[in-house]
């Protein structure tokens, strides 16, 4: 993995030096061609980065529901400072090489102030740099693993990170469900899998479980019976498993086809119908945890009168953390630049980052001096009859910053 980062930090040097060029070589402390543009004219563009075809679709398509419900809302009350906003949509195919070209597109072309994207962390952090060097707002409604707000003071986050909510999540497997002896399973050519196996293996660890097997796979991979043979021959409690919903899906029907009655629990990768719909009756009982629960019996004002506006648009469908956690990053970027009076993402960047408290519709956000966010508690849901339900929700420890 250490040759993939290197790879992917010397692709993205190169996309800065190039999206750089593009916009006439601006001076350090210049605000970048999209920012300039978009702030002096009728309306304010906010760009929307991810997938809306491919594997990471799910992710993608709701998060632009989301966001678009949320210019929708503003727009019907006058805009934000006497400006309506518009959603700069694109699709990078859920390709990895087609992430910063979007990113360049909207800011050169486009003349976005800020973009809202993208639901996953590997992405995030090859479009980082390149918002930041342009100074143009980059807020990820989902990406959750290590390394992205590091990348600038431009760079935020809404969403529960990975390192509040696997080891509380952790704990409850192995001290409540009994989970002593897990295997895990890490995709090696996705950041997101590889960092949060880190996280649940620390977890584990500090919980006095035993990892009696570790198995690798890729993103893209169909044929599982090797790893799953060896997991048989391991004989765990459970299965971690911190990858996305596809691979997901298609794992546990080895699983059940070698004969093994054996749970899978994971992060919000997995989040999707499509492990479902692939898996069928092998995902029944798999666990996801997430900092969002379409709840509406127990769920605050602000977040029933969202579910009751997303269901009436989707089939009476209930919003998932990427739809929720969409709308409120439109949100949290539109208070911001009332607040500073600017659509300048040099002047409101700050205002957002003083963000504290702010109660959204997938649950209370502050952001800490480093701009990560706090968020409690942690859902995990569990899958029954194709549905995700509560199964259990766990406070969880602000992080420190």
């Amino acid at each position: 993995m250490k040759k993939v980062h290197f790879l992917l930090s010397v692709l993205a040097v190169l996309l800065i030096a190039v999206l750089a060029a593009g916009c006439g070589g601006q001076q350090a402390g210049q605000s970048g061609a999209g920012a300039g543009a978009a702030a002096g004219g009728d309306t304010i563009k906010i760009g929307f980065m991810g997938a809306l075809t491919g594997s990471e679709a799910s992710y993608g398509v709701e998060t632009l529901k989301g966001m678009q419900m949320a210019v929708d809302d503003l727009n019907k009350e006058g805009g934000v400072l006497g400006k309506k906003l518009e959603i700069i949509q694109s699709d990078h195919g859920s390709q990895l090489s087609q992430a910063a070209a979007v990113v360049q597109k909207m800011i050169s072309q486009n003349h976005v102030v800020a973009i809202v994207g993208d639901p996953t962390t590997g992405k995030t952090k090859l479009a980082a740099p390149i918002c930041q060097q342009n100074k143009v707002v980059l807020i990820s409604a989902g990406a959750v693993g290590p390394g992205v707000v590091e990348i600038g003071d431009y760079i935020f986050r809404d969403t529960l990170l990975d390192s509040v909510a696997a080891p509380a999540v952790t704990k409850y497997l192995v001290n409540d469900l009994g989970w002593k002896k897990v295997a895990i399973v890490t995709s090696t050519n996705n950041d997101y899998s590889v960092g949060l196996t880190k996280i649940f293996e620390k977890a584990l660890a500090d919980n006095h479980a035993q990892i009696v097997d570790r198995e690798s796979i890729q993103d893209g991979d169909k044929d599982f019976s090797a790893q799953v043979t060896k997991i048989k021959q391991a004989n765990p409690d459970g299965i971690i498993f911190p990858c996305y919903y596809t691979e997901g899906g298609l794992f546990m029907k080895e699983v059940r086809r070698q004969g093994m009655n054996l749970k899978m629990a994971g992060g919000d990768g997995l989040l999707s119908p499509v492990l479902w719909q692939l898996g069928g009756q092998a995902v029944e009982g798999s666990m996801v945890y997430t900092g969002f629960a379409a709840d509406p019996a127990n769920a605050a004002p602000q977040t029933k009168e969202f579910i009751k506006k997303y269901q009436a648009a989707n089939n009476n469908k209930l919003p998932d953390m990427f739809s929720a956690q969409g709308y409120d990053a439109v949100m949290l970027l539109a208070k911001a630049m009332k607040e500073a009076n600017s659509t300048d993402p040099s002047k409101f960047k700050d205002t957002l980052a003083r963000t504290k408290d702010y109660k959204g519709v997938s649950g209370n956000i502050t952001f800490l001096p480093n701009r990560e966010p706090v968020k409690s508690p942690v859902y995990l849901l569990e899958v029954k009859n194709q549905q995700f339900v509560i199964k259990k929700v766990i406070p969880t420890a602000a992080p420190t910053a």
